[in-house]
């Protein structure tokens, strides 16, 4: 399936397990991603996404968005929405 940059993982937390990503392109709640980075390959479906600690169901370009993630993300892995 296609994927497009959407951003990059800027944070990592590892309880809760939560990645800062800086957005490059839009993301909504239902979106299928892929965070790749030297060591990190994982895809997930965005089931939560926050904005300063406030859950949203959408960002855009330029926003910052802290996401629940399975694994462990490292700053600088890429992020990619999967497209249909």
């Amino acid at each position: 399936m296609p994927e497009v940059v959407i951003g990059k993982v800027s944070d990592f937390f590892a309880r809760p397990v939560v990645a800062g990503i800086e957005l490059t392109g839009a993301l909504k709640l239902g979106d299928k991603i892929h965070i790749k980075g030297h060591t990190t390959d994982m895809e997930l479906t965005v089931d939560s996404m926050q904005i300063d600690n406030e859950n949203v169901t959408e960002a855009k370009s330029g926003d910052s968005i802290g996401i629940k993630i399975s694994d462990r993300a490292r700053r600088g892995d890429t992020v990619y929405k999967v497209t249909d």
